[in-house]
């Protein structure tokens, strides 16, 4: 019983991860993409955003923690894609 307490709550992290990460983050890319421009972003946090889900994961993989990886390397992806999108616009600026 108490593997499958275990397994049930790892799903249920990894479920609420990505529902933050694939609800929040893309409504932000979205926006972006429509206004292209950064104007109200707060580029500090995505940057440590990115960076907190990189170690997570890194920490997850040391670990062989299969919640850990999966729950934040969706993370990586979509702040690496914002993080992309805001250097594209910096550069488009400068």
């Amino acid at each position: 019983m108490k593997f499958e307490l275990v397994t049930i709550i790892g799903v249920l992290t990894v479920a609420s991860s990505y529902a933050i990460k694939l609800i929040g983050f893309p409504d932000q890319i979205r926006k972006i993409i429509k206004s292209k421009s950064i104007e109200g972003l707060s580029v500090p946090l995505f940057v440590f955003s990115f960076i907190s889900y990189v170690l997570w994961t890194i920490y997850g993989i040391v670990k062989n923690d299969w919640v850990i990886i999966w729950g934040q390397s969706v993370g990586v992806i979509v702040a690496g894609i914002v993080l992309y999108q805001i250097m594209k616009l910096k550069r488009r600026k400068e």
